[in-house]
């Protein structure tokens, strides 16, 4: 669903007003349009809070995540804002390596951010280049209201999923809500099984493009998803994930493999919303593995205003702008560890434990592996296997051609 690369330019005109102070302004470009429910309005709660606390305006430049993201390259290489909303991981590190973002090492170290954070905010050249925010594990959610009424317990391996899912059927309810028309999503299941299957090491080798795609580790991992897709929602490329979680708040799926964003969709249900991690496929692999994704933020290269955007991120890594985008916007779960968690829901307590528990953490896909790899190889060819899963020897053939393409050998 590619927008306009118009759609994503620097917002305002050519005054970008250097330094900090009063008088001064940042540009801020953020991944929510302005409207869309409590991702944004986590985002502009914090610019609020910064000028609140500086004096600076800042400019918002506010665009819808998929156009955001699919425009990124073109928006960096043009007059993009000076701060802008990103990820941590290769994602990140791979903007390092082009100049595209700059090195905000001076605003390192930051109170409550621990050495696993600065490590994220890392590049292979040892330089920090992103400052984090948030983190929000992907796990199997469900409407603790439905579970009670069947009967149903949350599975821990794979024998008792299958006893879940066919008991769910016999009740008239379709197992897994699943959409996949925005493209990324799908990538959450593909993540999950290859952990629970080929365990963690293996997953971010083939991230690296270290491993090869027409394996046979990676043909069970889709062998095993085909045997799961008669369980999900079917014609998953027709339905938007905020679709397919309210088809859960409905009752009419009992159960949705997502991220902790999905109370963004069925706000209202919140209180009624639980879950537990993917069950474990394999107990010599086990079920420590997850993905837990950091968003935060980077300095545009291209920038006008270096000096002020380092100085909005040095406020951007602090405990006071996790509390003021927490005030009512769940389920933002904070980096810093002096933000004020006495106000997180019970959903945000879980994931905080889930995330602590995990042995090993992902990004997620599309930010463990090259963007070009993932938005123009990965995308397709798990769309393609969405639309025909006989056909995994013809996916992994030219997921692997395309790999060796695009990251050589």
């Amino acid at each position: 669903m590619l927008g306009a690369p118009a759609l994503l330019t620097a917002c305002g005109g050519d005054d970008s007003g250097g330094g900090s102070g009063a008088g001064s302004s940042v540009k801020f470009g953020i991944n929510e349009a302005k409207g869309s429910g409590p991702a944004y309005d986590r985002l502009a709660a914090v610019a609020a809070a910064y000028t609140a606390s500086s004096g600076t305006k800042v400019a918002l430049n506010a665009v819808d995540h998929n156009t955001f993201q699919e425009n990124i390259n073109t928006y960096l290489q043009g007059s993009p804002d000076d701060v802008f909303t990103w990820f941590a991981g290769f994602r990140m590190n791979q903007f390092a390596e082009s100049g595209l973002i700059s090195d905000v090492s001076d605003v390192w170290p930051i109170d409550g951010l621990g050495d696993s954070f600065k490590q994220a905010s890392t590049a292979t050249d040892g330089k920090q280049y992103f400052v984090p925010a948030s983190y929000y594990p992907w796990a199997v959610f469900y409407l603790k209201s439905t579970f009670e009424k069947r009967g149903y317990e949350p599975p821990t391996t794979l024998a008792e999923l299958t006893t879940l899912m066919t008991k769910m059927q016999k009740d008239g309810i379709t197992p897994f809500a699943f959409a996949d028309k925005d493209g990324w999503p799908a990538m959450g299941t593909f993540d999950i099984l290859n952990m629970r299957i080929n365990g963690f090491d293996f997953h971010m080798s083939l991230m690296a493009g270290e491993s090869d795609w027409d394996s046979a580790e990676v043909k069970q991992v889709f062998d095993t998803w085909r045997g799961l897709l008669p369980y999900h929602q079917a014609d998953p490329l027709g339905r938007t994930w905020q679709e397919a979680a309210t088809s859960m708040g409905k009752g009419e799926c009992g159960m949705y493999f997502l991220g902790t964003f999905v109370v963004d969709a069925i706000a209202d249900q919140e209180d009624d919303l639980d879950f537990f991690t993917f069950p474990e496929l394999d107990s010599s692999i086990g079920a420590t593995a997850l993905d837990a994704p950091i968003d935060g933020f980077c300095v545009a290269a291209a920038g006008r205003n270096q000096s002020g955007a380092k100085e909005m991120m040095k406020f951007l890594g602090t405990a006071q702008a996790a509390d003021a985008a927490n005030k009512g916007n769940t389920p933002f779960i904070a980096a810093n560890s002096g933000a004020d968690t006495s106000v997180y829901s019970a959903l945000q307590q879980k994931s905080v434990e889930v995330v602590n528990q995990a042995t090993d953490i992902a990004q997620f896909l599309d930010r463990d592996t090259r963007s070009d790899f993932a938005s123009t190889v990965v995308i397709p060819s798990l769309q393609q296997f969405l639309k025909s899963p006989d056909d995994i020897d013809g996916v992994t053939k030219s997921l692997q051609e395309q790999k060796v393409s695009i990251f050589g050998g």
